[in-house]
């Protein structure tokens, strides 16, 4: 009787997530199938191509635009989420605390998250704007600059201009995620370690952090997989440019595949970059998550 009703568990549970699965298959598999076969291939636009083997990645390989498209997605992906962490963490840790208006404040921190990106990215553009830049036009005001800061033609300004406004909208995700995380922490840990003598440092190194550590894993993976995929907030703003001083990984695959007509170079340099993001995927797995990380010890 109740193995009859297991099964019958079983198949209603299978059931249940035929519709979720058939989907995945669908919308996920299918693309990086065909996506790894294009990327085989010479196909283009309006062709269907021909198997070419490790021919598209050999000319990727030797080819500068890419590898200064693969360093620019390298250094904008870690500072990037090195900032996020820190000001989300900060964020978390001064919202968790008990002030006045907190829900407000909260609910602030969350609206660059939930505005559209290509909105955000209009409002970086007109703020990076060589002659109408309010950022420009307050610091000559205030006398510290003479003449206005060209922020999309010089291609480190520019770097660093995309990295801001993919800092300011990814903060809140890490900041609101942490924060959830710090909830689940009971204050009886802390009024030990008080009685114990130990200050705020070392209730957030030996307490706050190891007992973090798990959500910490899952938003920073979630954060630099979001973060090295990039490609709204830098098509709209920069275009890649200037001189492919933006150009990421995920821009690069969409010019060359799309204006370029050239579909299994688009599709090579979307793959290339899978390792990359499975190498981000184990770290977290195998590193952050470790039973020691959790307890603050060894295992």
């Amino acid at each position: 009787m109740k193995t009859t009703l297991g099964n019958s568990r079983n198949a209603l549970g299978l059931l249940f997530l035929a519709p979720a699965a058939l989907l995945l298959l669908v919308f996920l598999s299918y693309p990086l199938g065909l996506g790894t076969w294009l990327g085989f291939t010479d196909a283009k636009v309006g062709r269907p191509g021909v198997w070419v083997g490790l021919e598209n990645y050999e000319f990727l390989w030797g080819d500068e635009v890419t590898r200064l498209a693969l360093f620019n997605t390298l250094v904008y992906t870690v500072v990037a989420s090195v900032f996020k962490f820190g000001l989300g963490l900060w964020l978390a840790l001064l919202l968790n605390r008990n002030i006045r208006l907190k829900t407000f404040f909260r609910a602030i921190v969350l609206l660059p998250y939930i505005v559209p990106t290509a909105l955000s990215a209009l409002a970086f553009w007109w703020i990076y704007d060589a002659q109408f830049s309010i950022v420009s036009w307050a610091l000559v005001k205030l006398g510290l600059i003479e003449r206005y800061i060209d922020f999309l033609g010089s291609p480190w300004n520019a770097r660093i201009a995309v990295i801001i406004a993919n800092v300011w909208r990814g903060v809140p995700f890490v900041a609101i995620t942490l924060l959830a995380g710090l909830q689940t922490i009971s204050p009886s840990y802390y009024e030990a370690s008080a009685i114990d003598g130990a200050t705020r440092w070392q209730q957030f190194r030996h307490v706050t952090l190891p007992l973090l550590t798990p959500i910490i894993a899952v938003v920073m993976t979630f954060s630099v997989l979001f973060t090295f995929t990039d490609f709204q907030l830098i098509y709209v703003i920069t275009r890649g440019g200037p001189l492919n001083a933006t150009q990421l990984m995920a821009t690069l695959s969409f010019q060359r595949a799309i204006p370029g007509g050239a579909l299994g170079e688009g599709a090579a340099i979307a793959l290339a970059m899978l390792p990359f993001l499975l190498a981000c995927v184990m770290f977290s797995y195998f590193g952050l998550q470790r039973r020691k990380w959790q307890q603050g010890g060894g295992d």
